[in-house]
């Protein structure tokens, strides 16, 4: 036996090499993909969590609008704080354009 046959690998040695190289990047690939999921899923529920927040404010903040401009609280404060009335029949005079 010569020193050149002891040092080549067997027939076959190096197909599995480059499997076992190929199944090992591939197992790391896989680890990788599902942490990055897990994070891209936690910011998904982050940012849902946020939506809804602005959401439940935006319809309180609908209510408060609606109440400030209702119809009776600006009559209210006209009569009250600015002294204004509807004014008499006799009171309206119309203006020729």
């Amino acid at each position: 036996m010569s020193i050149e046959s002891a040092k080549a690998m067997p027939s076959g040695s190096t197909l599995m090499l480059v499997l076992f190289i190929g199944v090992l990047l591939s197992a790391i690939a896989v680890a990788y993909s599902a942490h990055w999921n897990r994070q891209l899923l936690n910011a998904l529920y982050g940012e849902l969590s946020e939506r809804d927040k602005l959401q439940a404010e935006w319809g309180r903040l609908i209510l408060e609008q609606s109440t400030w401009t209702a119809h009776n609280r600006i009559e209210s404060l006209a009569s009250e704080t600015l002294k204004m009335r509807i004014p008499e029949a006799a009171e309206v005079r119309l203006v020729a354009p």
